[in-house]
């Protein structure tokens, strides 16, 4: 049985993949990578395909077309319980997200169910634009009151699951698409009374490549957020 298994997803990180997939194996050698890449343009699974030569414990996947970050995670999800890995732990592909950090999920894992890397706990920060941030923060804030959950962060990817721990909880069951798929995540863990550990991270701007959250999922996140309420 392997232990720990390290997710991300990938469309036009050409500038972006090398440096994260030499930096999880620099501070994490032991863990297993993962990455799924949804048929890049600009030629993401070229390097990939290259950078398999050099380590074998990472794992790629060429999906046909740009199916959501949703479908994704779920696909992580499923390959993890498949392959018989106790941890997985999710990340940003565009180094938003430390790698030094990996191992510090892994620890914690030994002994919850659930961890979240949070922007917004105590020695956690945000370095994008005020606009950005001002939007980020108040919507995890509306999220957390109306959701009455005991969590100050529920929408970045950076996360870590101990799937021996968490009886009963599979990804599949979550039904929002998008970004929204990460505030659900934490609604379905709290509803099945898993208890939820943060730990601050530091959210950096992405260096290189442009941000693909499309402004739509802001009214998205908020229809999910009143559905979740509502109907449960």
């Amino acid at each position: 049985m392997k232990d720990n298994l390290v997710f991300t997803a990938t469309y036009n990180e050409v500038e972006n993949i090398v440096n994260l997939v030499e930096k999880v194996f620099k501070y994490s050698p032991k863990v297993y990578l993962l990455v799924v890449d949804d048929n890049s343009p600009d030629k993401t699974y070229e390097i990939l395909k290259k950078l398999k030569k050099k380590f074998k414990r990472l794992y790629i996947k060429k999906r046909p077309s740009k199916l959501g970050l949703d479908t994704a995670h779920k696909f992580a999800f499923r390959f993890a319980k498949s392959h018989n890995f106790r941890k997985l732990i999710t990340m940003d592909a565009d180094l938003s997200h430390n790698p030094k950090l990996i191992n510090k999920f892994v620890k914690y894992l030994d002994n919850h169910e659930f961890v979240i890397g949070s922007r917004y706990a105590k020695g956690g920060s945000c370095e994008i634009n005020f606009f950005r941030f001002l939007l980020s923060y108040c919507g995890n804030k509306f999220i957390k009151y109306m959701l009455k959950i005991p969590s100050n962060e529920f929408t970045t990817s950076y996360r870590g699951f101990n799937l021996k721990k968490l009886k009963d909880f599979k990804l599949k069951d979550i039904s929002s698409k998008g970004y929204s798929f990460f505030m659900e995540t934490i609604y379905l863990i709290n509803k099945k009374n898993f208890k939820i550990k943060e730990i601050p991270i530091k959210f950096k701007n992405r260096v290189y490549g442009v941000s693909k959250i499309p402004k739509m999922e802001i009214l998205r996140t908020f229809k999910n957020v009143f559905r979740l309420k509502l109907f449960g």
